[in-house]
Formats: structure tokens, C-alpha cells, sequence
């Protein structure tokens, strides 16, 4: 695991912009938080076919924990903050709270979804488990990197399903949009 610790983050660190969200994001010293999802598989995706490090990634997911306040205000706030420490910055960069998932993703997603306790629990449960996917900048610049499902499948180009919460079409409508960038992919069927 440490080789592929380390050849994770080469891949990332290709990435110009990434680092960036990371490096901002740090300095607004939310709780608990990971830069995470697409813009990072998708780097090292792009590093391993030979593509832009940048290529096809939609924009960069932050994920924090803040369980104090789980008003929409609150979420705001943060979300008004973020816009403020990424201006100037050329990429899409979406923040959310994780201690207010399960108020809200029954409407978006059609099932419920219990209260998270963490952020690492809220990555737990994306639709695939090489998504399963969180790096940080800790207050020593040394990098955080939560990887429960390992990285066999992130730079091997495999996508996994995880049946824990997300519903088989949320799977299958990012497996088809992914394989469209990334023909490279195998993608293995919802169980």
C-alpha cells in the first residue's frame, strides 16, 4: 500500500489545479474535511492513459463535518467563504457539510439515507468504491489521504459497485458518463 500511497500522490500532484483546491481549501480550516470524489480517480486516471492531468473532471468536491449546526444557513456560510477563497481559481468547486446529507438526499436520490458521523463515513458510502476517495492537507502540509477500498481499482481503471446507500441507476449513469472520458475503464455490474 505504501508504493501505491506514494504513487497516488505523483499522480494528484500532476494536477495544478487540485493542488490548489487543496492548498485553499486548508486555509479555510474546516472540520474534518477531504478534497474528494471525481477530480481525484479521474487525475490518476488521466496520468495512466497519458491524458491532460485536468481532462474531463467536472469540477472538485469538498467534503467537511460540522455537526454543530446543521442549518442550511450555517452550510451557506461556508459554502459563501469557499466562493470567496476560490475566486480566481478556473475550475468548479463544490463544498457541502456531510452532518446534513441525510436531510436532504432521500428527495435528491429517492432513498433514505442515515445521519453520517464523519466525513470518512459520508465517502464510505459513494456508488463505487473507487470513488471511495479523500486527501487532505493536514496543518503540517503533510497529505491525509483516506482510501478504505485501497487504490488497486483507482489506477487500475476499475470501477466496483458499492450497494450501501446510492441506488444501481446512480452507478450505472456514472459509469456510462466515465466511460465515455475513459473508455479504458472496466466497469463491473451492480450485484
Amino acid at each position: 500500500m505504501d508504493e501505491q500511497l506514494v504513487a497516488l500522490k505523483s499522480a494528484l500532484s500532476r494536477n495544478d489545479v487540485l493542488l490548489e483546491v487543496m492548498s485553499r481549501t486548508a486555509s479555510l480550516e474546516l472540520p474534518g474535511w477531504y478534497v474528494t470524489a471525481g477530480c481525484l480517480f479521474q487525475t490518476v486516471w488521466n496520468v495512466v492513459t497519458d491524458r491532460s492531468p485536468t481532462s474531463g473532471i467536472k469540477d472538485y468536491d469538498i467534503f467537511y463535518f460540522d455537526s454543530s449546526d446543521l442549518s442550511w444557513d450555517a452550510e451557506d456560510e461556508v459554502i459563501k467563504a469557499a466562493q470567496r477563497a476560490f475566486t480566481g481559481l478556473a475550475a468548479d468547486v463544490e463544498i457541502r457539510n456531510e452532518a446534513r446529507v441525510h436531510l436532504w438526499y432521500e428527495q435528491k436520490f429517492g432513498v433514505p439515507c442515515p445521519a453520517y458521523d464523519s466525513t470518512e463515513a459520508a465517502i464510505d458510502s459513494f456508488a463505487a468504491t473507487t470513488c471511495c476517495l479523500g486527501v487532505r492537507l493536514e496543518t503540517d502540509g503533510r497529505w491525509r489521504i483516506y482510501a478504505p477500498h485501497g487504490l488497486s481499482d483507482v489506477f487500475g481503471m476499475v470501477l466496483r459497485p458499492n450497494p450501501v446507500l446510492a441506488p444501481r441507476q446512480v452507478y450505472e449513469a456514472k459509469a456510462e458518463r466515465w466511460l465515455q472520458q475513459w473508455p479504458e475503464l472496466t466497469v463491473l455490474p451492480w450485484p
